[in-house]
C-alpha cells in the first residue's frame, strides 16, 4: 500500500514515523489508502464529490485527526475536505502534502478544506506542503481554507512551505464571532524560480474578536512571492498583521496590505518588511568559526522557525 517514497513524503508534511494513534485518512494520488475513527471523530466519504467529511462531537478532548495527501505520479487531484468541530471540543488536525514527481509532466494538488469551528471550541490545523523528485514536470499546490468560527472559539493555523513546490497559490478565508480569536503562523521559502502566493482574508464581525497573523518568508534566486493581507472589522475588536521577508539574489516579494475598519472601535494594524540579510549577522557568526555559507543558512533556519 504505502511504499518508501509514500513514507518519507508523510513524514515531512505530516510528522509520521508510522500510521497514527487516533483517527486518520490517508490519500494516495486521488485515492484513499488508510482510514480509522474513534468514538468521537468520525470520519465520511462524500457522496457527491471527490473528499471527506470529519465529525468530532462537542467535547472532545485531546484528540487528533491526520488527513495528509500524497502524490506519487503526475496527475491533476481535487478534493473537497469539511470539518465539523463540536462546542468545547479541543483537537489537533495535521494536513499537508507531499508530491513525489520522476516525470515530464504536471503533478498537481488543490484542496479546498471547509471549517465550522463551533461556539467555546478549539482547534490547531497544521498544514505542510513538501516536493521531490527529479523529473523535470511541476509541483503544484493550490488550497484553499474556509474556517467560521463561532463565539468563544479558537482557531490556530501553522502553515508552511519550505522545499520544492514549484508553484503555489493559498486562499485563506476566515469568519470570526463574538469574542472567537484567530492565531495565524505562516512561514515560506521559494528557490530557483518557483512562484509562491498567500491570500489572506479575515472578517471580524462580532464584538470581542480578534486575529493575529504572523507571514515569514525567504525568496531566493529568481523566485517570486505575492501576499495579500486584508484584515475588515464590522465591530469593537482586535486584528494584527506582521509580515516579515528577506529577500536575495534577484528574487521578488511583494506584500500588499489591506485593512477595512467599519466601526469605530476596530483596531487593525499591518506591519511589513523586506530586506536582507544583516550583514553584521553574517560577520558575528563567521567570528565563531562558521562559512559565509553556514552563516547564511543558521540566519536563515532561525528566521523560518
Amino acid at each position: 500500500m504505502l511504499d518508501a517514497i509514500d513514507n518519507k513524503l508523510l513524514l515531512e508534511v505530516a510528522g509520521l514515523h508510522e500510521i497514527p494513534r487516533g483517527a486518520y485518512n490517508i490519500r494516495k494520488n486521488g485515492q484513499g489508502v488508510g482510514r480509522h475513527t474513534t468514538a468521537n471523530i468520525d470520519i465520511v466519504t462524500k457522496t457527491d464529490k471527490p473528499g471527506i467529511n470529519v465529525i468530532i462531537k462537542p467535547g472532545t478532548k485531546n484528540e487528533s485527526v491526520h488527513i495528509p495527501v500524497i502524490l506519487s505520479e503526475s496527475m491533476d487531484d481535487l478534493v473537497y475536505n469539511t470539518f465539523e468541530i463540536g462546542e468545547n471540543a479541543d483537537v489537533l488536525i495535521v494536513a499537508g502534502c507531499g508530491v513525489h514527481n520522476s516525470s515530464n509532466k504536471k503533478a498537481q494538488h488543490d484542496g479546498i478544506h471547509e471549517f465550522f469551528v463551533r461556539k467555546g471550541a478549539k482547534m490547531k490545523y497544521v498544514e505542510k506542503h513538501y516536493g521531490e523528485g527529479d523529473g523535470s514536470g511541476a509541483r503544484v499546490l493550490n488550497p484553499t481554507t474556509i474556517i467560521d468560527v463561532e463565539e468563544d472559539g479558537v482557531a490556530e493555523l501553522e502553515m508552511a512551505q519550505i522545499k520544492g513546490i514549484d508553484s503555489a497559490k493559498r486562499d485563506t478565508h476566515v469568519k470570526l464571532h463574538k469574542n472567537a480569536k484567530l492565531i495565524v503562523s505562516e512561514r515560506l521559502l521559494t528557490y530557483l524560480e518557483q512562484s509562491a502566493e498567500s491570500n489572506i482574508t479575515v472578517e471580524l464581525l462580532e464584538e470581542g474578536s480578534s486575529a493575529q497573523i504572523i507571514s515569514r518568508s525567504v525568496a531566493q534566486d529568481k523566485s517570486k512571492q505575492l501576499f495579500h493581507l486584508n484584515l475588515r472589522g464590522y465591530a469593537e475588536c482586535r486584528g494584527h498583521i506582521q509580515c516579515d521577508s528577506i529577500i536575495m539574489h534577484d528574487a521578488q516579494v511583494s506584500s500588499i496590505p489591506e485593512i477595512s475598519a467599519f466601526h469605530s472601535d476596530a483596531q487593525l494594524i499591518h506591519e511589513a518588511a523586506i530586506g536582507k540579510i544583516a550583514s553584521e549577522q553574517l560577520i558575528k557568526l563567521m567570528t565563531l568559526g562558521l562559512t559565509e555559507k553556514e552563516a547564511e543558512d543558521k540566519i536563515l533556519e532561525g528566521f523560518l522557525a
